[in-house]
């Protein structure tokens, strides 16, 4: 039986990516089979580290070590802010969950099978999982079919969708859409996904594998899915093993379901293979067994290994990926950028969109003296001409205040449920004031009574808009419609 080979800690192997220093001794606290090392790691972590200037990486792998080990870090001075910290930690989480379960049940009452990943499917296997592993947005993933009638839960549920497009935009164009991202109210956070790896990590065979792997679950009460233990191991990798330890509590998720004792390496092997995910998982698993001591089979550490071995130079960028950022020198900043860049390009031949985008781009016009009291509304509907129907051509002249700040200026046209065009232009100026805009493009009369319909937009949402700086930058800016002019095409 062929040995894992050497794994050097100099680039470009693959331990020059392992965590290193506070972040490689606070996974071990979590992670390490002995508890007494564990506990020792995790103290000398708190003797070195104050909880109150560490980020929400650090957090969520210290919400895990709390959950492991409750009083016996009593005798350590940091201890009941350690507490502290779980407990709010996983209030937030509850509150996460309990703003989606009426979404998810209501998804699943209109037919869709409901698939949870990433943190999510941890809780659905084992609800006290939750005291441990942070949640605080809820990952779901339908099959494409389910996709418009899980979106329209969402929205007629008063969902927001993060991007600041309206949903009638949206809703005509998520076929072409791998994830969406809502949130509601103060906790509220559900990212809707119709495939389960982005761009770069496509296998449409795989993508239909993942569904007939699944297994049953509960999340409060609902019943759902969740992947199988080596399809949450890849997943876990893909989404957290080239994003340079944003969150580092994915290798938690790997070691819980390795722990388990019941995944199908054959069936991990195959994924990676598919997804191209061998330097990525020779990174992960390395660590794993090499450093922290769990069971991952010698020889499929050793099968991966090999896989990533034969990728030769391209490896290079997924290795750079993988590394801490918190361990990048500026060199390797740059590098990595570069190499992410790379990655993103791939992303992009995603999928297929159904509807092209109708854009109408904004010209500006000499500002012209008001010529009434109209109002600056950030909706108005349009008098369209009587008896007329088919294709017409539609002028538009706005007048816009605009913020000191250099932003996109973003309008839509809708009627009703249908989604008509958007409306574009860019501030590069910083000096702000008012603007006259002036759109042209066609549309389509219906005859149907739904009024068309200009409203601005905001080019990205927030849950709240308590802050001056966003609400200038990213916030719909209300108008004056100073005319809209119909004529006949051609």
């Amino acid at each position: 039986m062929a040995k894992v080979r050497r794994i050097g800690r100099r680039f470009p192997d693959y331990g020059w990516s392992w965590p290193t220093g506070s972040l490689d001794q606070l996974l071990k606290a979590a992670l390490l089979p002995n508890d007494e090392a564990a506990r020792l790691c995790a103290m000398g972590w708190l003797d070195q580290n104050d909880i109150d200037h560490v980020s929400f990486r650090e957090h969520r792998l210290l919400a895990a070590i709390s959950d492991r080990f409750g009083r016996k870090l009593a005798g350590h001075a940091a201890y009941p802010r350690l507490v502290g910290l779980q407990k709010m930690l996983w209030t937030k989480s509850r509150m996460a969950m309990r703003e989606a379960e009426p979404a998810l049940k209501a998804m699943v009452d209109a037919g869709c099978t409901v698939m949870l990943i990433k943190g999510a499917s941890r809780i659905a296997l084992d609800a006290a999982a939750q005291r441990g592993r942070v949640a605080h947005d809820i990952d779901i993933l339908v099959r494409p079919g389910d996709m418009q009638p899980a979106f329209d839960v969402l929205r007629d549920r008063g969902w927001q969708i993060a991007t600041g497009v309206s949903p009638q935009y949206l809703r005509t164009r998520l076929a072409s859409l791998r994830s969406m991202n809502f949130f509601k109210g103060t906790y509220g956070d559900i990212d809707l996904h119709q495939l389960a790896y982005d761009g770069s990590q496509q296998n449409a065979e795989d993508d239909l594998a993942i569904w007939q792997r699944a297994i049953a679950a509960q999340f409060s009460g609902v019943g759902v899915v969740v992947p199988s233990p080596a399809d949450r191991i890849a997943l876990a990798i893909a989404h957290g093993g080239l994003d340079a330890h944003t969150h580092s509590d994915w290798l938690v998720d790997c070691t819980v379901a390795i722990e388990g004792g019941d995944v199908d390496w054959t069936i991990f092997l195959d994924i990676v293979a598919r997804r191209g995910l061998a330097v990525a998982a020779a990174v992960a698993l390395s660590y794993l067994a090499l450093e922290i001591g769990i069971a991952v089979p010698e020889t499929v550490l050793t099968q991966v290994v090999k896989m990533a071995d034969r990728r030769g130079p391209a490896r290079l960028s997924s290795v750079l990926q993988a590394k801490p950022r918190t361990d990048f020198g500026a060199l390797t900043w740059l590098s990595r950028g570069f190499a992410k860049q790379l990655r993103l390009q791939r992303k992009k031949g995603r999928l297929k969109q159904t509807e092209p985008d109708i854009v109408w781009r904004g010209k500006s016009m000499a500002a012209k003296a008001a010529g009434g009291p109209a109002t600056f509304v950030l909706s108005q509907p349009l008098s369209e001409p009587q008896g007329d129907s088919g294709e017409m051509m539609l002028d538009l002249v706005v007048r816009i205040v605009v913020p000191p700040v250099r932003r996109r200026i973003e309008m839509e046209i809708n009627a009703g449920d249908r989604h008509v065009a958007r409306l574009r232009s860019m501030t590069i100026s910083r000096s702000g004031g008012e603007r006259m805009l002036r759109f042209r493009g066609k549309v389509k009369l219906d005859q149907t009574g739904r009024t068309l319909v200009l409203e601005a937009r905001p080019s990205r949402q927030f849950r709240v808009w308590d802050n001056a700086q966003a609400v200038a930058t990213y916030g719909a800016l209300p108008f004056q419609l100073v005319s809209a002019k119909f004529s006949p095409t051609g």
